[in-house]
């Protein structure tokens, strides 16, 4: 193979990740525009073309690699990392950096500033990651990696999509089912159709005649509207916006927002990598972890305040047959969606409820592969592994519920006219409501660094089934020294912001804790000692 192909196991992937980055775009755009004030032109012409700028960076950069290893190797299977803007990075950087700083200025572009700011010390972080990333690796149980990539996967991918499809069974069961049967049941569809397209045609139609039963899914206008955004917009060079708020009074402020993100995306990319590898494709560790983090450097200079980040779903993809091209496909399709103004028109054209069925089977794979690409005795280490998460995804929805809540209550107090300021917030909980029908407490502090908390319990497990009392001391060692600098369990409520807590030592119970649990360990090894070695190698 020495030249690019395009397999219809690339187009299916295409239309995979293209779903996937459309839906970021989407989300990224209502919620600069309902939460931080920015005007439609200004995403248009400023924020989606920096962002277009470092997924074809990456896009790009990522499908060359699965061709080169093809040509290394003799291989023609290979299938390149997936890439996108990183979601959890979104919703962290507009609601606890670039909203509270549009209250407190009123202006949009000191928000967007803002985020600015924190993409590029992300970026900075995953650039200085991958020159560590590769011992972290060495040293971690496959368990470990992968049951906090599955945690993520059955959360904040398949469960948010698979109740969409519940809510809308009559347009999104049909989709899901043509994706089941050629995915899982090895369906071919007539005329050699890929299943992907197949689905997200299907879901299209089906989305146009939802009116006939009462639950439209089309506004009127969408089209119009979709419209007037056309036209070509060149990326814009933001660096000067940039250095004016490059300040370390700024960078001070919103540490405890850079650092557990920046954290979360080279050990979020760091997990997806060995995914890969499980899946047959073994990309070097640190010039994936580099690029990636390029990728979001130069996507901040021209303007986008949102990082990016190496996707969950490699398994997923070389399930669908996707080899290199797809992520180039990808790549060349947002850029032009983006440099081109169309995003408005795509998204009254295609609805998210025509391409999410694809995007749930990936979260299905994603958490197959937890169990399959391990020994068969390592899979409680999985499953407890796996747990983290759901108190991440919990925290989410618990929060949104509460900044909903606010808003409405917001919302009646200016009706009535109301000048005391009233609010419906998380920190007033434990003061008001101490007989909650579920530990709050325990909630917050599992979520916090929940993917690290997910690696250093998942290994503890793997060592323990495996009776090396040593290194599953160590693990416990290494949670005891995290949980005292607040890199995992530590929190502090503000309104309804939850905020990492870096400046103290938020409480000693968990250092205490922890260090108890690998004083145990250790008396079990003085009891049954195992044989010596380096006490991390596995």
């Amino acid at each position: 193979m020495k030249f690019f192909t395009i397999t219809r196991g690339d187009l299916d992937g295409f239309f995979g990740l293209m779903v996937d980055n459309l839906i970021q775009l989407l989300v990224l755009s209502a919620l600069c525009m309902g939460v931080c004030g920015f005007p439609l032109v200004f995403i248009t012409s400023v924020v989606l073309p920096g962002a277009a700028v470092s997924l074809l960076v990456g896009n790009v950069f990522y499908a060359w690699q699965a061709w080169k290893l093809g040509q290394r190797t003799n291989r023609n299977d290979v299938t390149a990392i997936p890439y996108g803007i990183n979601t959890v990075s979104l919703f962290a950087f507009i609601f606890f950096v670039m909203f509270p700083t549009y209250q407190a200025t009123g202006d949009y572009k000191e928000a967007w500033k803002a985020g600015l700011l924190v993409s590029f010390a992300s970026g900075l972080i995953e650039v200085l990651g991958s020159f560590l990333a590769a011992k972290i690796r060495k040293y971690t149980p496959r368990a470990a990696l992968l049951s906090a990539l599955a945690g993520i996967a059955l959360t904040f991918i398949s469960m948010d999509f698979l109740l969409r499809t519940f809510e809308r069974p009559m347009i999104a069961f049909i989709p899901l089912g043509v994706i089941l049967l050629q995915y899982f049941g090895k369906v071919r569809f007539p005329f050699g159709i890929p299943g992907g397209f197949l689905s997200v045609i299907v879901g299209v139609l089906l989305s146009y005649l939802s009116s006939f039963w009462g639950d439209p899914i089309y506004k009127e206008g969408g089209i119009q509207n979709g419209l007037e955004t056309l036209g070509f917009y060149f990326p814009q060079l933001s660096v000067t916006s940039l250095f004016e708020t490059l300040t370390y009074a700024n960078l001070q402020a919103y540490f405890s927002i850079i650092l557990p993100m920046g954290i979360f995306n080279v050990i979020g990319s760091l997990q997806n990598i060995e995914s890969a590898e499980a899946s047959g494709d073994s990309f070097d560790t640190k010039t994936s972890l580099l690029v990636n983090g390029i990728g979001t450097l130069a996507g901040t200079a021209f303007g986008s305040p949102f990082p990016t980040t190496i996707y969950i779903g490699h398994p997923g993809w070389k399930a669908l047959g996707a080899k290199h091209s797809y992520s180039m496909l990808s790549g060349v399709f947002m850029t032009l969606v983006s440099l081109f103004g169309l995003m408005g028109l795509i998204q009254a054209l295609i609805p998210v409820e025509a391409g999410m069925a694809i995007v749930l089977w990936i979260g299905i794979i994603i958490t197959s592969q937890a169990f399959q690409a391990i020994p068969k005795h390592h899979s409680p280490a999985v499953v407890v592994g796996l747990l983290p998460a759901f108190a991440g995804w919990a925290v989410l929805i618990i929060q949104n519920v509460f900044f909903f809540l606010d808003g409405k209550l917001q919302g009646v107090l200016q009706e009535l006219g109301a000048n005391k300021e009233i609010h419906f917030s998380l920190s007033d909980i434990p003061e008001h409501l101490p007989f909650l029908p579920y530990a709050l407490g325990g909630v917050l502090s599992l979520s916090q660094g929940f993917l690290i908390t997910s690696m250093i319990w998942a290994a503890m497990v793997v060592f323990i089934l495996e009776r090396e009392w040593l290194k599953a001391s160590v693990w416990a060692i290494i949670a005891a020294v995290l949980s005292m600098v607040g890199w995992i369990h530590a929190y502090e409520l503000k309104g309804n912001a939850i905020l990492n807590r870096f400046t103290d030592i938020a409480n000693w119970d968990f250092p205490i804790a922890y260090g108890s649990l690998a004083t145990l360990f250790l008396f079990i090894q003085f009891l049954a000692p195992k044989e010596k070695g380096n006490p991390l190698e596995h």
